[in-house]
């Protein structure tokens, strides 16, 4: 196996770098990981040292915070600075990085041309077109076709939305009067995505990629509404779970088979080979799994919920990934088990949160064997931490089962408040009745 690079930098600040830092930090052969702004909460980590004053978005900075790091390795977390090209300036400079470049990272920044690299590579996604700001009429007679066939629409933003740029409508009616909501203001290029609505369970399969190769991490299923029972407006996720019980290792072998590795070689004929998290959000149908969309990273919170659950080191992975040298790497090893993963928000989110109240209960919590990884907290100046973003905080249970995990979840989240916090009470509950899908090849 590659050996573990002794220095990692990890771009990002949020819930997802502090999950990916405690699990680098703890691995043999791993002498600091240096997060880059990072956060309080994040530097509190043992052997992790956070360099506040970078900007993400900067790739000179994050250039300048890797050389002043002596880092080995260089892993991207979240998806702004792999669309501001910081991986293109990392590897101009001889850095070894783990995340695609600009061009590859279009296969989240833009919806359309995700859809454009499906089509091309024979993946099955919902059927679908893309829509300038001047296209108004079109979309909204697309929009009452796919109405007419009676699945209902999707209308999604073409570009970076924080995942939250995507509704829902069973009412093609009202989905028509909101178009114009995506179009308004834009520049050239494609705006709107309106895709046909597809039915079943959502799961997320992310792969470890090297530009050729694919290697699996463990499923999971992203709980995007605000509310208990998939109501309230999206966000960017209220909680996650891994395993999944409809989603087996053999389905999800094949999903890498027809989906992730098939994309990887449309990518590498462009010229635009993608290294780094391949996300593939799916859609469980009857028909079997469907491409929803692509993200260019770890989701968050699928990375709190995954990354606890491997049971051997991920630095080395990442690595040989970015060395392109994938082929000689083993699947993963995963541990026993599972983990369940709640989000808890500020009042206000997923639009205007509230920021500076004071969060209690964080010590109670992880006395109750919890892990909590912090995205939108700030050390306040007498100690402890006080809200500063919409998703401020994920607690993950572990156990021998998900209803373990669940339970071990919810009485840590229970232990920590602050006014105004919102949560879901339902993550990982059980699958209702008739909710089985058929999971066999992916068309």
């Amino acid at each position: 196996m590659t050996q573990a690079p002794a220095r990692i930098l990890v771009v990002g600040s949020g819930a997802r770098e502090h999950a990916l830092a405690w699990k680098l930090a703890g691995e043999p052969g791993v002498d600091e990981v240096v997060v880059a702004p990072g956060s309080a909460a994040i530097g509190a980590e043992p052997r992790v040292r956070c360099v506040p004053g970078v900007d993400p978005l900067d790739p000179g900075a994050v250039v300048g915070a890797a050389r002043e790091a002596a880092a080995e390795l260089v892993v991207i977390g979240p998806e702004a600075p792999l669309a501001a090209g910081v991986v293109d300036a990392l590897r101009a400079t001889g850095i070894q990085a783990f995340g695609p470049t600009q061009a590859a990272a279009r296969l989240e920044s833009s919806k359309a041309f995700c859809h454009d690299v499906a089509e091309a590579a024979g993946v099955r996604m919902a059927r679908a077109r893309a829509f300038e700001a001047n296209e108004g009429a079109a979309a909204r007679a697309y929009v009452a076709e796919l109405g007419a066939a009676g699945g209902g629409v999707v209308l999604k933003q073409d570009g970076l939305a924080a995942a939250k740029g995507v509704a829902v409508y069973d009412d093609a009616g009202l989905a028509v009067e909101h178009v114009g909501s995506y179009l308004d203001g834009r520049g050239p290029g494609p705006a709107l995505v309106v895709e046909e609505r597809l039915r079943g369970r959502e799961a997320s399969v992310i792969a470890i990629c090297d530009g050729r190769e694919a290697i699996a991490l463990p499923a999971s299923r992203d709980h995007k509404r605000l509310c208990d029972g998939d109501l309230g407006p999206n966000t960017g996720g209220m909680g996650a779970y891994s395993p999944l019980p409809d989603l087996g290792d053999d389905a999800v072998e094949r999903i890498l088979a027809t989906v992730h590795r098939p994309i990887l070689a449309e990518l590498a004929r462009r010229g635009s080979p993608f290294i780094g998290f391949l996300y593939a959000g799916l859609m469980l149908t009857e028909d079997g799994p469907a491409l929803l969309e692509c993200n260019a990273r770890l989701g968050d919170p699928e990375a709190q919920v995954i990354l606890p659950r491997l049971a051997g080191a991920l630095g080395p992975v990442l690595a040989a990934a970015a060395a392109r040298g994938l082929a000689a790497i083993a699947p993963l090893a995963v541990l026993p088990g599972a983990a369940v993963g709640i989000v808890l928000a500020s009042e206000g989110y997923p639009n205007t949160p509230k920021r500076g109240l004071p969060i209690a209960g964080l010590e109670a919590a992880e006395a109750e064997g919890a892990l909590v990884f912090h995205g939108g907290s700030i050390g306040r100046p007498g100690g402890g931490y006080g809200t500063n973003g919409g998703r401020v905080l994920t607690v993950v249970g572990r156990g021998a089962d998900l209803p373990a995990a669940r339970a071990a979840a919810e009485r840590a989240a229970d232990r920590i408040s602050w006014d105004g916090m919102q949560r879901r009470h339902d993550i990982a509950a059980a699958l209702p009745p008739g909710a089985a899908v058929v999971v066999g090849a992916a068309s």
